[in-house]
């Protein structure tokens, strides 16, 4: 089996004279339908490309690096290349899509250096649904590194299409919290169109190319790389990975990329295939670090009461946050989160006391904090107990021997280096006192859910509670929703806080209840945030409250159905030996969708959907036929779920 090629080629320019003479090497996937060119341009710049099944993905696209004493992005000579080896991993995450996943790809390394003899290798790893690349810079001992840019490119061709989040301004928006990535995708825009936000445009970023779709994105730094994003004009189509703004940092910490050496970089990871690949891809936790080593009898994944979504900041007091534990242990959900100022008006003492009460009824406790420190004046607390080491542990400790099961910590500062370093050290400094973590308010997680297995969700959406604030959002939420699953919730969970079967204070919900019940299972989160209320789920039919108590924690196998992002979404997902079938209509219009569930054929289910009663859903018996195809009608804006 050749997996690289050699091929020499003397082309004419228009002015007549011969290029050098270049040299091609394949990587391709095991499959060998996906397939990498790297080459060195006639300016011995490194670049690549990306085919599918022959046809183009990315055209000749930039690699390199330029650092405050090494231009490693031109006058690059290859010193040598590896041999292909074969890459296997296999591990298991409970905050995914999918419980047990299996990794294999090709890998390639190619040894490149400048005139000064300074040291860059590109490392490809080439999977059925994708591809990876990063940099690694070997040798040691020569002080600290500061790359200023990268060059990395992904350039569509002009056809391509793409469904992008602006990247919102640092110190913008409530009390200067953004960046947090709360913008709405754009949805089939011309590639090539610019941000409407300078700081560009977010991870992950989907594509369509041709017949086929690409999702880039990242794996997550640690402690020695920033966040990264695309910047906000591609010319021709070339997307460039740009770094954060100069305010995102911790004070008197980094934004950009500094190490010593020898230094991995993050990979660069760019999903690749059909609609169905993208949707059940598990490259941005392929990639990502193995588990760090901790106990793991704490780490239970799970649904969770709150309040705050709907009742805001007056329900953060004693007797709701009971009435919240009680309504917990009820829908047989593992937890109770208590939002912001719970310090003030509950207090750490009857804080003890209601974990105790919470304890007596199965439910464990979730605290919200205020990441805190100069770059936000959010005025909410706790504040100030995350920002040191010593701070940290200390009320790590006091919580958990309160009994306390886990933190949202909300508000923070951006993608420097700095901050993403501040995440990963709050994240292992938990996991030490055994405490589960909640990041809101924050950036993309980009795989530090499988490095961190206390990690059970993240927001960096635009969820639920925006909804509550204005009518606008509320219009948006059903066409946001199924782009969703294709990008911000492809690969990392999201605690978009769903589900709302009954109303919403001074706001015109405009998604139906089976919408609203489908969420539950289209949306992963390690824990689940259920917006309803008591009141609210106390009004739904007795079906469907059976259902909120059932749906699982902890998904063994994902599948796509149908879809498309922007206009509906069908995905099916298997646990405890059932199989959830869930979809949503983002149009404002009826539409009938034939489902291919040959994998049920002959099998009966339960199916709720939306009805005409006053109920606003309605439950039957469906069993699907031997060939395996079923006709589901959907509501404007509705949707549906489905147990076999």
């Amino acid at each position: 089996m050749s997996l690289f090629l050699l091929s020499a080629c003397s082309q004419k320019n228009s002015a007549g004279s011969s290029t050098a003479l270049e040299k091609e090497y394949l990587v391709e996937s095991p499959d060998k339908s996906i397939a990498v060119t790297f080459s060195l341009a006639p300016e011995q710049s490194a670049t690549y490309a990306i085919t599918r099944n022959g046809a183009p993905v990315l055209q000749n696209s930039k690699l390199g690096v330029r650092m405050e004493d090494a231009d490693l992005t031109k006058d690059l000579t290859l010193a040598s290349v590896s041999k292909v080896e074969s890459v296997k991993d296999d591990y298991q995450i409970l905050t995914a899509k999918r419980k047990n996943n299996s990794y294999r790809a090709n890998k390639r390394t190619f040894h490149l250096k400048n005139t000064q003899g300074q040291q860059m290798d590109v490392i490809f790893q080439v999977s059925n649904d994708g591809v990876a690349f990063r940099y690694y810079f070997p040798g040691q001992g020569s002080g600290v590194k500061r790359i200023n840019q990268e060059l990395t490119s992904f350039k569509f061709p002009e056809s391509a299409k793409g469904w992008l989040q602006p990247m919102s301004d640092a110190k913008t928006g409530w009390s200067e919290t953004n960046p947090s990535y709360e913008e709405y995708y754009l949805k089939g825009i011309p590639v090539g169109t610019p941000s409407p936000i300078k700081a560009g445009w977010v991870f992950p970023a989907l594509f369509q190319s041709g017949d086929s779709w690409a999702l880039i994105t990242e794996s997550a730094p640690e402690g020695n790389y920033c966040g990264t994003r695309l910047a906000p004009n591609a010319p021709g189509g070339e997307y460039s990975i740009a770094f954060p703004q100069v305010q995102e940092k911790m004070p008197g910490g980094v934004v950009n990329p500094e190490s010593e050496l020898p230094w991995y970089t993050p990979w660069r990871i760019i999903a690749v295939g059909s609609l169905k690949t993208i949707a059940e891809s598990t490259l941005g936790t392929d990639l990502a670090k193995p588990a760090i080593k901790l106990d793991h009898s704490f780490i239970k994944p799970g649904k969770s009461a709150w309040s705050w979504a709907l009742l805001k900041d007056d329900s953060t007091v004693y007797d709701v946050q009971k009435r919240f534990i009680d309504y917990a242990a009820r829908m047989n959900w593992a937890y109770t989160l208590i939002d912001a100022d719970w310090d003030k008006k509950i207090g750490y003492a009857k804080m003890k006391e209601l974990a105790d009460y919470a304890k007596t009824k199965n439910v464990g406790l979730l605290l919200w904090y205020n990441s805190a420190g100069s770059w936000n004046t959010a005025p909410y607390t706790p504040r100030d107990k995350m920002l040191t080491y010593e701070s940290r542990m200390q009320e790590f400790a006091r919580i958990r021997d309160m009994g306390i099961k886990g933190v949202k910590i909300d508000f923070f500062g951006g993608d420097g280096q700095s901050v993403m370093q501040y995440y990963t050290d709050i994240l292992r400094d938990a996991a030490e006192n055994k405490l589960l973590v909640n990041f809101h308010g924050c950036t993309l997680p980009r795989g530090w859910q499988r490095t961190y297995p206390n990690l059970m969700t993240m927001e960096a959406i635009k969820g639920f509670e925006f909804i509550t604030f204005e009518q606008q959002n509320a219009d948006e939420e059903a066409a946001h929703a199924t782009v969703i699953p294709f990008t911000r919730n492809a690969f990392d969970p999201m605690d978009f806080t769903p589900v709302n079967l009954d109303k919403i204070p001074r706001i015109n919900r405009k998604t139906t209840k089976g919408f609203e019940l489908a969420l539950s299972v289209l949306f992963i989160s390690g824990i689940q945030h259920y917006a309803e209320v008591p009141q609210g789920m106390a009004k739904a039919p007795a079906y469907a409250q059976e259902f909120l108590r059932q749906v699982p924690g902890v998904w063994e196998d994902s599948r796509f159905i149908d879809g498309y992002p922007g206009k509906q979404v069908v995905m099916a997902r298997q646990a405890n030996g059932k199989w959830y079938v869930a979809g949503i209509n983002g149009e404002n219009s009826a539409k009938t969708m034939e489902l291919d569930l040959a994998f049920l054929k002959g099998k009966k289910g339960s199916f709720i959907s939306d009805g005409n009663d006053a109920s606003g859903m309605q439950q039957k018996t469906v069993e699907i036929a031997a060939h395996g195809k079923t006709t589901v009608d959907l509501k404007p804006n509705g949707g549906f779920v489905m147990v076999f």
